[in-house]
């Protein structure tokens, strides 16, 4: 890990942030904004984060490649309840793993990451759609739960049609309506 990995690891984490807090803010959960993301600050995320940023994608996929799975990536989806990863729990039931329902309050939070995800990553490439493409390219493999993941894709199609302002008010209504979706 170079000094320059380094600090361009944290300028990219930090952009991130900020955009998801400004995110946060349009939909109305700017506190969740403001605590979105801290533990990538911590050693277990940043120093993988810095030594296998390329900035153009996550330095979890580069480490995955590197090991077959991320350290950094397993810390960070625990403690952030943002990630639909973290949402599975053992079904009383079948005894096995199973996605579970994200409150509302995670999946908006989860749009915003999304969305501002794409935008640091594709930079001047990013238009309204890039979020709901990258989504739908891994609906088929992704374990999460049905109704989460069509109000994810509900979210990102009002933004990729209707543009940003219509997909922030529609979330506001939800989160206003203070019911499950």
């Amino acid at each position: 890990m170079s000094l320059k990995s380094a600090f361009l690891h944290f300028k990219t984490i930090t952009r991130h942030r900020h955009r998801v807090i400004a995110h946060c803010a349009k939909a109305g959960i700017l506190r969740q904004g403001l605590l979105h993301d801290l533990s990538k600050y911590s050693p277990s995320e940043f120093l993988p984060g810095a030594r296998f940023y390329v900035g153009t994608r996550s330095p979890n996929e580069a480490e995955r490649e590197e090991y077959g799975y991320s350290l950094a990536w397993m810390h960070h989806k625990g403690r952030n309840r943002h990630h639909f990863e973290y949402w599975t729990d053992y079904n009383p039931k079948t005894k096995q793993p199973e996605p579970v329902k994200m409150p509302l309050r995670y999946v908006a939070e989860m749009f915003c990451d999304r969305v501002a995800a794409s935008k640091i990553y594709q930079g001047k490439d990013y238009k309204p759609d890039s979020a709901l493409k990258y989504f739908m390219r891994g609906k088929a493999r992704r374990k999460i739960h049905p109704e989460t993941s069509a109000l994810l894709e509900k979210l990102l199609k009002i933004l990729a049609v209707k543009g940003e302002d219509a997909a922030f008010a529609y979330l506001r209504y939800l989160l206003r309506r203070n019911k499950e979706y």
